[in-house]
């Protein structure tokens, strides 16, 4: 923890009078930035595998014996740099793929067009079918991943990536089935924040007011509900239990609810379900007592 602390200039000597207002403002946003990375990283320390996973159903992965083709088109779709591989169900994990072994296998093994019109130009590259109908896993692309309990501290797991430069973990439950995943980017993100890239799309406000409620991604923080109505939806001893909406929902009716279905809470306040597929609720609509 020292080392971070004096990476992040916590005794750093006092800076001259700056020249400008526009130095100044400069120099007071990134000391806020700073002062936030070192609660990131306070916190971090108490954090648990299980706290940054990404949870088992929102996984994207490949079968092992889908073709090279369909493992380009996931990677296309997926807009990810890594994507797991499994054999028949998630609970059978066998490595990950990067997509930069893809890209290389299917430039090395590239071949150019015969008879093109213009000699001068650049030939274009076809891949062959045999190429493209290749298993996965006899393409040779599969890396090796980590397994890691849900307990894991996160700082650990962290460390663990980086002596072995391996930088995807599987989480498995106390049956050895898959819980969820994590990467290097989700652990580093709980410390520096956000990290977006050119391809990711800005993402959607999870709470949007509707009338005189609101419709709300089942991923919206329970807390920020419980603010903006001004009411404690949940008994102390399920609170520390239940983070998203989409739990509370999930606590309240005792099962995955169906789409169209409304969940009234003793308070008064209806959930209508907008979204849901039979494994999970995806957005609600919220509606005050007054309004119901």
């Amino acid at each position: 923890m020292d080392r971070f602390l004096r990476l992040f200039g916590s005794d750093q000597e006092e800076c001259p009078p700056c020249a400008t207002a526009d130095v100044k403002a400069v120099s007071v946003t990134t000391e806020r930035k700073t002062r936030a990375m070192m609660g990131n990283l306070f916190a971090f320390s108490r954090l648990r595998v299980d706290d940054v996973l990404v949870p088992r159903a929102d996984i994207i992965a490949i079968e092992a014996s889908a073709s090279v083709s369909e493992l380009f088109q996931l990677f296309t779709t997926a807009q990810h740099s890594r994507l797991p591989v499994y054999r028949e169900t998630l609970d059978d994990m066998l490595g990950m793929i990067h997509i930069k072994d893809l890209l290389h296998l299917l430039h090395s093994r590239a071949q150019p067009r015969v008879g093109g019109d213009d000699a001068a130009t650049e030939p274009d590259l076809i891949l062959s079918g045999e190429l493209l109908a290749t298993k996965v896993e006899a393409s040779g692309l599969m890396r090796p991943v980590l397994f890691a309990p849900p307990s894991m501290p996160a700082g650990d797991l962290l460390l663990k990536m980086q002596s072995t430069h391996l930088h995807m973990a599987i989480v498995i439950d106390e049956y050895g089935g898959t819980e969820g995943i994590v990467t290097i980017e989700d652990l580093v993100e709980e410390i520096v924040g956000e990290i977006s890239d050119e391809h990711d799309e800005e993402e959607e406000d999870l709470i949007v007011p509707a009338g005189k409620g609101y419709v709300v991604s089942a991923r919206a923080d329970l807390a920020e509900l419980e603010k903006l109505l001004a009411t404690d939806l949940l008994p102390p001893d399920l609170d520390e239990e239940t983070e998203t909406v989409g739990g509370l929902v999930f606590t309240l009716a005792g099962r995955v609810p169906a789409r169209g279905e409304i969940i009234r809470h003793d308070s008064g306040i209806e959930f209508e379900i907008l979204e849901a597929d039979p494994r999970r609720v995806k957005k609600i609509r919220v509606v005050p007592p007054a309004e119901a």
